[in-house]
């Protein structure tokens, strides 16, 4: 009970100050830290000659298992490399045949990354720091993250190590006195190789809005998630992943911050993503997810697959994103279950994140913060650690794979340490937990030498879009010849319908004598039920699948398009035709009539005005004459 007190008492001294960073939001660490260091032994002159400890950087790309000669230049100019070697017109690029070159810099001034960053860009194959101090060596380390650091930090690729003040100014006098120092890098003891399979482990985390860390912490694990596979796999490796968390102190257990942060009433913690205790998620987000990942490698390890954990990890980060407010159980829940994990295992292993008691699996990953031996105290996310070295460089692909396979017993090593070249094709189990079409060919599962991806295919010029893991749809024109375009379709004796229509932007719609959403169904319309056909007084109805048939009775005819019965028989249509003739005939005739008595009518009538008329002014013919008064006076 005493022992373990103190070793409650240990770990809550050495996180106390990480509790302070969710707090307050401080950098302050004060763990114990290890630092890695490998063989600096110089060849000439003999003043100096013998070995030197140097402490690797924590970036770049060290040559773990390997060595490298080189020829020390101590620049004339720009001692701390803080600017550009190419302002001073200064180049350390070798001469064919010559050894490469070992820039040695002084300490100081600016970022260790950014003298490491400027000596590559000048020629230099590897860096060595002098120390403006006489202290202990320590780790150079990448500066606090942003935009300006990320740009250069990804692309070093050369070593480096940081080496005393007092051997970095024997090497000063001697290349001021005119000596070739020559020097040989040995990482071959770097890390320990006592048998033929490593184990290493890797101390990551969910979030992914913390920035360039993060950003790079997710790439890696996409990145070397193939290799990984295979080494776990084939029995080389034995991989365990790690999450930290932090306790809150029981005085602040009710306080907003830990309620926030915290699961299991303050005992594990984590810092809020947005550093905004406000808004978006909170650290005890961050804390259930990392616990869920914990569980699917417990789960995925019981069942024998432990390399189950790499696609996990790498699908949430893809189909759960902060950003997209998808960082959720409900999201979690559906990639395990195309992965084909047992959910309720997991759930059981979660437990319950409101009891006031220890999460057993959290509380090993506290345990397992201290370190044991050589090792020393987690304290940077991400820490990668090789047969219990902490591993120093840079997150890259081939650079850590180099220094797993450093971790072999000599003549050990698995073939993918021997060759770059891995086969293997994830998507043969279970389709990859990607999206599968209902062709056989078709499939969202590409295998890539990272391993597989879920992404929407294209086939036949056709373009499938959606998330790849559960849904995938063909779109454009085309889309109806591959495999109808994802709508319904059915045969029945001969006879096929599809409900895909269109073809610039097909779309999915029942055919004419079907109803149903026309992607997973759609019913025969039963037209003689609904009166939709066969209306005339002569006619039956029979349907059929996707039709009707329609009858009339007697000897008549069914048309169709008019939806009537005419007689089947020539005869009885010519006496149907001469009936019409007749009628139409007696109609002109009568209208002829009609016209011959309004014309007599008319002219009879025109005839009686004008004769009245022409009464008034000359007797007619019919009429006695009528003698003129003017004529008698005068008589």
């Amino acid at each position: 009970m005493k022992h373990h007190q103190e070793q409650k008492q240990k770990q809550l001294m050495g996180l106390l100050p990480w509790l302070l960073l969710c707090l307050l939001t401080s950098p302050i660490c004060d763990a114990r830290f290890v630092v890695e260091k490998n063989s600096l032994s110089v060849t000439s002159p003999e003043s100096i000659k013998g070995t030197h400890d140097s402490a690797i950087g924590n970036f770049g790309v060290p040559q773990y298992g390997g060595s490298m000669a080189g020829t020390v230049v101590y620049p004339k100019e720009n001692h701390k490399a803080c600017k550009e070697f190419s302002d001073f017109s200064i180049s350390f690029k070798s001469q064919p045949g010559a050894l490469p070159t070992f820039l040695l810099l002084d300490r100081g001034d600016c970022f260790f990354a950014l003298k490491v960053w400027n000596a590559q860009k000048a020629g230099a194959s590897a860096v060595l720091v002098a120390d403006n101090v006489d202290e202990p060596l320590i780790t150079m380390d990448t500066p606090e993250e942003d935009v300006s650091s990320a740009k250069y930090i990804e692309n070093i690729t050369i070593p480096s190590a940081l080496v005393t003040k007092s051997f970095g100014e024997k090497m000063k006098k001697a290349i001021s006195g005119g000596d070739m120092v020559n020097v040989n890098l040995d990482w071959r003891e770097a890390v320990p190789h006592p048998d033929d399979r490593v184990e290493y482990e890797l101390w990551t985390n969910s979030n992914d809005e913390c920035g360039v860390k993060c950003d790079m912490m997710m790439q890696f694990v996409k990145d070397f998630k193939g290799a990984a596979q295979i080494l776990e796999k084939g029995g080389y490796s034995q991989f365990t992943p790690h999450y930290i968390t932090w306790y809150c102190p029981q005085a602040f257990t009710l306080s907003r911050q830990c309620k926030s942060q915290c699961i299991n009433k303050g005992r594990y913690c984590a810092p809020d993503p947005e550093q905004d205790f406000s808004s978006g998620y909170d650290g005890k987000d961050v804390v259930m997810e990392n616990l869920r990942q914990l569980c699917v490698y417990k789960v995925a390890n019981e069942s024998g697959k432990p390399w189950i954990w790499w696609d996990y990890v790498t699908d949430f980060q893809i189909r759960c994103p902060m950003k997209e407010k998808k960082y959720n159980k409900d999201c979690a829940d559906s990639v395990i279950k195309s992965l084909g994990l047992d959910g309720k295992k997991i759930d059981k292993c979660i437990g319950d994140p409101d009891a006031d008691s220890d999460n057993p699996i959290l509380k090993q990953e506290q345990d397992a913060q201290v370190g044991k031996g050589s090792r020393g105290d987690v304290t940077i996310l991400p820490t990668l650690v090789v047969n219990n070295r902490q591993y120093r460089g840079k997150l890259d692909r081939s650079a850590v794979l180099k220094a797993i396979c450093a971790g072999f017993e000599e003549t050990t090593e698995p073939a993918i340490c021997l060759s770059t070249d891995m086969e293997t094709n994830e998507c043969l189990d279970n389709n990859g937990g990607c999206w599968r079409g209902k062709a056989a060919n078709i499939t969202a599962c590409k295998d890539t030498f990272r391993g597989r991806v879920c992404e929407c295919p294209l086939v036949d010029g056709v373009q499938f879009k959606g998330d790849g893991y559960s849904h995938c749809e063909a779109s454009g024109p085309g889309k109806c010849t591959i495999n109808n375009g994802g709508c319904w379709h059915e045969e029945r004796n001969g006879h096929a319908f599809s409900a895909c229509v269109g073809k610039d932007s097909a779309k999915c719609q029942c055919p004419p004598g079907f109803k149903g959403d026309g992607v997973n169904k759609c019913e025969d319309i039963d037209e003689c039920k609904e009166k939709k056909a066969c209306q005339c007084p002569e006619c039956s109805c029979k349907n059929t699948w996707g039709s009707y048939e329609c009858s009339c009775s007697g000897d008549l005819l069914y048309i169709r398009d008019h939806d009537t019965c005419i007689s089947k028989t020539g005869s009885q249509v010519r006496s149907a035709w001469a009936a019409v003739w007749l009628i139409l005939l007696s109609l002109s005739l009568a209208a002829a009539g009609a016209y011959l008595v309004y014309k007599y009518r008319l002219r009879q009538y025109m005839d009686s005005e004008i004769r009245a008329i022409m009464a008034q002014y000359m007797p007619l013919d019919s009429q006695p004459e009528v003698h003129n008064h003017l004529d008698d006076e005068r008589a």
